[in-house]
């Protein structure tokens, strides 16, 4: 609604921007360049980051830019994975049939894996999202996919990608044998206010408006309510952009962010 107010011809703050459109600075271009890295290599990689600092946008940046002509993305992000549930999820994917026990799952998956890099040419990148909700022993099935020719090369490149407290675990002793197998890890810090102002500037000018709607003083008041994630600067920018909207203002300043932030608080 407010889109045609601010002479907008697309909708900044929101989860589906065109990749190349996406926002990338130094931080972001470096955990891609690993992400890449990891993909061309096939190594055994970690993600981690608070909820709403972008992970899964940095996800899908990588995987949409990766040549589909040399790599094969299978992407698993569920709560409750079972070893075989695990192995069934990539094999559909892969467009395989369903294996009923374990083993069998697990074998005809590497079939598919031999018959990929073998006829196809193409290497294999298996994601695992929200990695930091699965339980030890689901984690170290996942970790077993990567024993391979008497553990000699790795069959794929694996990245977990899971909140803080992965990696909490991860730096326990009893995880130790997961993390000692660890080749690349990746950390999304949150933005101090001069990535916060980055930010904010190039949603709005992929959305084609004024890139200077939000004032200094509004920016330092969203970045204070945010603490740097990115969605709630999402969160905080739409609401003040749709305040805008209703009182007929072309600019935000500090007094509407707190407006809106404290009717969302209440």
């Amino acid at each position: 609604m407010y889109e045609i107010f601010f002479s907008m011809k697309h909708t900044p703050f929101i989860r589906g921007i065109p990749v190349d459109q996406l926002y990338m600075d130094q931080e972001n271009t470096e955990i891609q360049n690993r992400l890449v890295y990891v993909s061309q290599r096939q190594l055994f990689a970690l993600l981690i980051g608070d909820s709403g600092s972008g992970k899964t946008t940095a996800l899908r940046r990588f995987h949409d830019t990766l040549p589909r002509n040399d790599y094969e993305v299978l992407y698993v992000t569920e709560s409750k994975l079972t070893p075989t549930s695990f192995y069934n999820i990539l094999l559909k994917q892969m467009g395989s049939e369903k294996r009923y026990k374990r083993s069998d799952a697990k074998n005809q998956l590497f079939k598919q894996i031999e018959l990929l890099r073998g006829l196809d040419n193409r290497k294999l990148v298996v994601i695992v999202d929200e990695a930091h909700l699965l339980d030890k022993e689901m984690l170290e099935e996942i970790r077993f996919l990567l024993n391979y020719r008497m553990d000699s090369e790795n069959p794929l490149a694996l990245i977990l990608s899971g909140q803080s407290e992965l990696w909490n675990r991860l730096k326990t002793q009893s995880y130790r044998a997961i993390r000692d197998r660890l080749d690349v890890e990746c950390f999304m810090e949150m933005y101090d206010l001069s990535r916060t102002q980055s930010y904010i500037s190039s949603q709005l000018k992929y959305a084609g408006g004024n890139e200077q709607i939000f004032s200094e003083a509004a920016v330092r008041k969203i970045y204070d309510y945010s603490s740097g994630l990115p969605r709630m600067i999402n969160r905080a920018c739409t609401l003040s952009l749709c305040l805008a909207y209703q009182t007929n203002r072309l600019i935000v300043d500090d007094r509407m962010v707190s407006e809106v932030l404290e009717e969302r608080v209440t």
